[in-house]
């Protein structure tokens, strides 16, 4: 299911105290825990407690709210909706003896949680049925980690349209940087784990072909963002993160390969082929002079 804009999110929270709703999303720890109040939002806050162990929310107007109050309800939403990586490593005895040292995280090295398209339900079986209820509630989940994300990186002035030329120009220089097996200035617009990867698909590219002509169309036919997640890196830091954003590319394209004595052997450079790729792109939000990198491409 697509991203859509914080406004449905915002609709989703103002429409929350309904019983109906309440009744069809059920009484599950897990729900109640991911929609405390988010600060970033312009709406109704909501207080999550505990009560005998079980996990509930209330509503309350945001300024009614504490500063420390905000603070906690965000670190709660964030430790339910972004995925923790140890950083923690034992030093050997020779590092111990010279002092602490501090170990930096470039990249996470994984796509957390890969887009994969919801299968369609009928509406009856969404709305009258236990496992569509189970399925409604799991796609609303899947909606709000998008626009929590999303809320946090407007935080470090996000913009849809920058990002969007931005992940073209990427999309671009990275299939000409493919196109001509140039490893070296690869390694810039890539994270390392996925450098890896390309680097194996141009050796792979370059037994069966000596030399490739490929040309992207502009503008592009669509773009659009599938998913955004966050990767925490720090549990008592909720600003040490990795944003990953899916994005889907359609475009018109031209490609011709050769072999060694110049002959056409695939494609047609006169011809402009519709192609969808799914990448994911990935940015450090507490790492200063951080930019997006492309780490994973999605394969549906």
């Amino acid at each position: 299911m697509a991203y859509r804009a914080p406004h449905a999110f915002r609709a989703l929270l103002r429409t929350s105290h309904d019983r109906g709703l309440s009744q069809l999303l059920g009484s599950s720890r897990c729900y109640s825990r991911v929609i405390p109040n988010v600060p970033e939002f312009n709406c109704r806050g909501i207080s999550s407690f505990s009560h005998k162990g079980q996990s509930t929310f209330v509503l309350t107007r945001a300024s009614a709210l504490t500063l420390q109050e905000k603070k906690n309800a965000e670190f709660l939403i964030f430790s339910n909706w972004a995925r923790f990586m140890t950083t923690q490593v034992k030093a050997p005895p020779q590092a111990r003896q010279m002092g602490a040292f501090q170990v930096t995280m470039l990249s996470p090295g994984i796509v957390y949680e890969p887009y994969a398209p919801r299968v369609p339900i009928p509406f009856w079986k969404r709305w009258f049925t236990r496992s569509g209820w189970t399925r409604t509630k799991e796609d609303i989940i899947l909606e709000l980690k998008s626009a929590y994300a999303i809320a946090k990186l407007r935080k470090f002035g996000y913009s849809k349209k920058e990002f969007y030329e931005e992940a073209i120009k990427l999309y671009k220089e990275i299939n000409f940087l493919l196109a001509h097996g140039d490893k070296k200035s690869l390694r810039k617009p890539v994270t390392e784990k996925m450098y890896s990867t390309l680097k194996n698909d141009i050796k792979m590219r370059e037994s069966m072909w000596s030399k490739v002509y490929w040309e992207m169309i502009e503008p592009v036919v669509k773009i659009r963002t599938l998913r955004a997640r966050l990767i925490g890196v720090d549990r008592k830091d909720v600003n040490k993160v990795f944003i990953q954003l899916t994005l889907e590319f359609i475009t018109k394209q031209k490609f011709e390969a050769y072999d060694l004595n110049g002959n056409v052997v695939a494609g047609d450079k006169n011809k402009e082929v519709l192609v969808r790729d799914i990448w994911v792109f990935e940015k450090s939000l507490f790492h200063k002079g951080s930019y997006w990198r492309l780490c994973g491409k999605i394969v549906l």
